[in-house]
């Protein structure tokens, strides 16, 4: 496809929908030049939210990472994440007892605040699970690759309990020539060995569109028309823009590069609005 500046797509807009990694970010840095595009959101009165399937930190802390960064716009007020998706449901489902989690201490906020006991993997005694309730996959970190998942594999093969993966992404951005494995790859391995069907949430599903889309119901005027998707990933930005209504702008700074777009979308399907370099405003 014909790439398209990223200014001239975004002026279409009221409101920008941003995925995290490999659109803004990478694991540890900006895309060089993406606070210019704040500036520019900033000058424009163009609304934002960040959408990511990151359930390794609350809200406060994904900001507080960008703040460190010297993007200062984001606030937690912008941020829609699949952890707040899995903490809706597991305050709705789970009513008692104990979810064993993978992930980091700062992912278990979004057990706790869903008024719920939190205990990572390494903690659960297979000899003693009766008070085990539930089971979240929320981050690849926080954990040891070989003990935990062993464990995770033996609690579900002995104990039959809701299953939910709160990050469905697969790989995430390191830099510009590499990737990392994400636990919704990790998630999927552990589920085609178990052969049972975990709940998930995060992109492409709908329910972090509606989410998202019930914020800006307050700014009189906005339909899904006026609502760009921005995304580095065609199975679940974009698909999940799409499945929404929205348009959609791929950009190759992330999981997906310019030698292989053409490819990707004619094998899959996927068709994007616009395909950008970058979501950088030049």
């Amino acid at each position: 496809m014909e790439l398209t500046d990223f200014k001239v797509a975004i002026d279409k807009y009221k409101v920008i929908f941003f995925d995290a990694f490999g659109v803004l970010k990478t694991y540890n840095a900006l895309i060089p030049g993406i606070e210019a595009t704040f500036a520019y959101l900033k000058e424009t009165g163009k609304e934002f939210y960040i959408l990511t399937n990151d359930a390794s930190r609350s809200p406060e802390q994904l900001v507080e990472s960008y703040h460190k960064l010297g993007v200062y716009d984001i606030v937690p007020e912008t941020i829609v994440s699949s952890g707040m998706l899995a903490r809706e449901y597991l305050q709705y489902k789970v009513e008692n007892g104990t979810v064993a989690y993978l992930g980091t201490a700062n992912s278990a906020h979004y057990l706790k605040t869903a008024g719920l006991k939190a205990l990572p993997i390494s903690e659960v005694d297979l000899d003693n699970t009766d008070d085990i309730s539930a089971l979240v996959f929320m981050d690849d970190e926080g954990f040891d690759w070989n003990n935990d998942l062993n464990k995770t594999l033996n609690l579900l093969r002995k104990k039959t309990i809701p299953v939910i993966v709160a990050n469905t992404d697969k790989t995430y951005p390191m830099g510009r020539k590499s990737v990392a494995i994400a636990i919704g790859a990790v998630a999927k391995m552990i589920e085609d060995i178990v052969g049972k069907q975990f709940m998930r949430f995060g992109k492409p599903d709908a329910q972090m569109f509606i989410f998202a889309y019930q914020h800006i119901l307050n700014n009189a005027g906005v339909s899904r028309n006026d609502i760009l998707m921005v995304g580095d990933t065609l199975h679940t930005d974009i698909l999940g823009g799409n499945k929404f209504g929205l348009d959609t702008a791929l950009v190759l700074t992330g999981n997906t590069r310019l030698e292989e777009v053409d490819l990707r979308i004619r094998s899959t399907g996927i068709i994007p609005t616009y395909v950008c370099e970058s979501a950088v405003v030049k």
